[in-house]
């Protein structure tokens, strides 16, 4: 049997250095088909008091910057590093930054079905290509449908507070662990790694990883 690995990966589907991070991370594990990384997507909220309904994106960057010139100024790593990715953001095109406690929970509806993965390529399009807003129910349930999610059992658990609770312990549980900023990846339940690290020190990893396991006696 194949010895594997756990990665646990905290994030937020409105983080662009989580966006960057996770492309980064799969060009690694492109190169390294064979890797042993097992992957789960946790709940982190870069703006855990924000509005039910998000807010207008120009109001937050206002407040969060202190104007154009100030997010500008925060956002210029961000766009040199999607670019040297590969990546194109619609900066421009958003109009409202959402509050991504439903995003989350629809992550972890995901996990459930074993469409994670795809269902946070999905967030990561729809917010940083398409200018969608990933707060409106309708949007992820459209989100649901295209990982073959049923989106009508998505809109009605939306509607409740199905999980809610769960998402927001889960999140405080991530502090309280000293977790400050996203994305951070955890190796095997204890290497931290913070950050949207390159691909190569991914692959690095992943050879080392796979050298202790193949090192290590199996049952």
């Amino acid at each position: 049997m194949t010895q594997t690995v756990k990665l646990d990966i905290m994030s937020d589907p409105i983080c662009p250095w989580c966006y960057i991070g996770k492309t980064h991370l799969d060009n690694a594990l492109a190169e390294i088909p064979n890797h042993p990384f097992v992957i789960e997507w946790h709940p982190f909220q870069l703006n855990p008091d924000m509005p039910q309904g998000g807010m207008d994106r120009r109001e937050y960057l206002e407040r969060k910057f202190g104007g154009k010139d100030g997010a500008v100024r925060a956002y210029a790593p961000v766009v040199e590093h999607a670019e040297k990715a590969g990546l194109t953001i619609d900066f421009e095109g958003m109009k409202r930054t959402p509050n991504t406690l439903d995003a989350h929970r629809l992550i972890h509806w995901a996990g459930i079905e074993g469409k994670q993965t795809a269902v946070i390529d999905a967030l990561f399009k729809a917010y940083f290509v398409d200018a969608r807003d990933i707060g409106d129910h309708e949007v992820l349930a459209d989100i649901a449908d295209s990982v073959g999610m049923d989106a009508a059992v998505v809109l009605k658990l939306l509607s409740s507070d199905a999980d809610r609770e769960d998402i927001s312990n889960r999140d405080s549980h991530s502090r309280q662990m000293g977790i400050s900023s996203v994305p951070t990846f955890i190796v095997a339940n204890q290497h931290a790694v913070p950050g949207a690290q390159p691909p190569e020190l991914w692959a690095k990893v992943i050879t080392e990883l796979m050298s202790q396991l193949e090192a290590s006696p199996t049952e």
